[in-house]
């Protein structure tokens, strides 16, 4: 593996999840692969998570790391060709893509949607241009349409809590005061769909997704109705994904929050959500402190998504 953005970059996800249940067990087994490797991490956009868990299973694997916050302390960049560079970007991504790449041997990148321009987003062209001109192996740590560190661990941690064979996934979304990008749902989404679950999907009518990340999933435009017999239920906000109100924010229907009625309706369900996330919108106080929450567990397993990811990568690189 050189590039990580979908599932099917994993090959069998299922088989990626055992994989990572025993690098768990041991998050220091494979250290040795990254002796004398530097993993860089290149925010565009804040962190919290993925910075510390990505810094995290670099170390884990003996790796050197070092983050770059392009907004603080850099250059600020520019990233369309074509541009005359007469405004308060001093330097192009053409020319500081292949400089990162002289001190690194691993690229994490996180750079999320605009909305000025739903071609650029979903091209996912910062992220290619990594690609194409670094000539190092990269991945994405959530990327203008694609979080899927975010969807591995949400998968591990479906894996180590389920009490069914097959459970019942749904994907809900929930209100939320400002316009935010489909890259946590595509990749749920993408991932689910590879997964041995019944997923489902919920969402007033507008916000459906981009039909490649959907594919053979269920739809449901009545909450209550999705919510039933759910084993999880995965709360996530996002704006709209289809033109003319690409990144628009249609809705914000109070009825879709997460609360203990909702839950209710489920079979005693496991709530998730990728953090951070806005109580009494997204989900009420008691649903996200109650013992059936599984937002620490999942952020936790962040590390191990990453590492996974990381040691198939020296693995097959180095």
């Amino acid at each position: 593996m050189r590039t990580f953005m979908t599932a099917s970059d994993l090959g069998d996800v299922n088989k990626a999840v055992q994989e990572a249940l025993e690098i768990k067990k041991n998050r220091y087994a494979y250290k040795h692969l990254g002796e004398n490797k530097t993993l860089l991490c290149v925010f565009f956009n804040n962190s919290l998570r993925t910075r510390l868990s990505t810094q995290k299973a670099g170390m884990n694997l003996g790796m050197n790391t070092i983050v770059l916050d392009v907004n603080q302390g850099a250059w600020k960049l520019e990233t369309e060709r074509g541009v005359i560079m007469d405004g308060d970007k001093s330097e192009h991504l053409l020319e500081a893509i292949p400089v990162m790449a002289q001190f690194c041997d691993v690229i994490g990148v996180r750079s999320f949607a605009n909305f000025e321009n739903k071609e650029f987003d979903y091209q996912e062209t910062i992220l290619n241009q990594f690609i194409k001109y670094s000539g190092k192996p990269v991945f994405s740590m959530e990327s203008a349409t694609v979080h899927p560190l975010q969807a591995f661990a949400d998968l591990i941690t479906i894996e180590e809590h389920k009490k069914v064979a097959r459970p019942k996934v749904v994907l809900t979304w929930a209100p939320h005061p400002k316009a935010l990008p489909q890259a946590v749902p595509n990749s749920f989404a993408d991932f689910m769909n590879e997964a041995d679950v019944d997923f489902v999907i919920t969402h007033p009518e507008g916000y459906d997704l981009d039909p490649k990340f959907v594919r053979g999933a269920k739809v449901v435009y009545n909450q209550d109705e999705a919510l039933k017999d759910a084993d999880f239920v995965y709360a996530k906000n996002w704006s709209a994904y289809i033109d003319p109100n690409y990144g628009k924010i249609l809705s914000k229907d109070m009825s879709w929050t997460v609360s203990a009625e909702k839950m209710a309706l489920t079979n005693n369900a496991h709530f998730m959500h990728c953090l951070p996330v806005r109580r009494n919108m997204i989900v009420t106080d008691d649903v996200i402190e109650s013992p059936q929450s599984l937002v620490i567990p999942e952020a936790a397993n962040r590390e191990i998504s990453c590492e996974t990811v990381l040691k198939r990568i020296l693995e097959d690189n180095f």
